[in-house]
């Protein structure tokens, strides 16, 4: 599938040359899209990394300092499931959106989505989550929202 920049709904992958020459805040705004999501799949995740409440919050907060995000309340972070759903699943209301992810015990993969009608730059996300994470592969794919 081709989508150019002009069409009423693009999505890039990270390995996508369209993706990499459009600034992002030149994607999002008055007049353009009502806001950018980017979806993460981390692959092989550390696995204590993935199963630590607390570095997932610590994730949160550095991410939203990165990507200069203000957090609206407290994170929420809830390991539940069983079997191959089982692990944290985390809910951080920002306030232009929000950010989730869940992280899978069975596979050691994350899969993140931010979403906000802020832009930001979603190849900065990715590798700050994949290393955070210590992730030995990482896919993105953004999606903008009109």
């Amino acid at each position: 599938m081709s989508s150019s920049p002009e069409s009423e709904s693009a999505i890039f992958p990270s390995e996508s040359p369209v993706a990499a020459s459009i600034a992002p805040q030149e994607m999002v705004g008055e007049g353009k899209a009502w806001g950018l999501c980017t979806a993460i799949d981390l692959q092989d995740c550390h696995p204590d990394l993935i199963r630590n409440a607390d570095h997932i919050r610590r994730y949160v907060v550095e991410l939203c300092e990165l990507i200069d995000m203000k957090r609206f309340g407290e994170c929420q972070v809830v390991d539940f499931g069983s079997g191959r759903v089982a692990g944290y699943s985390m809910v951080q209301l920002i306030s232009t959106s929000l950010i989730s992810g869940h992280f899978a015990n069975d596979t050691n993969n994350t899969y993140l989505d931010i979403f906000s009608c802020k832009g930001y730059d979603p190849a900065v996300v990715e590798a700050f989550s994949k290393d955070f994470f210590g992730a030995r592969r990482s896919t993105a794919t953004v999606t903008l929202r009109y």
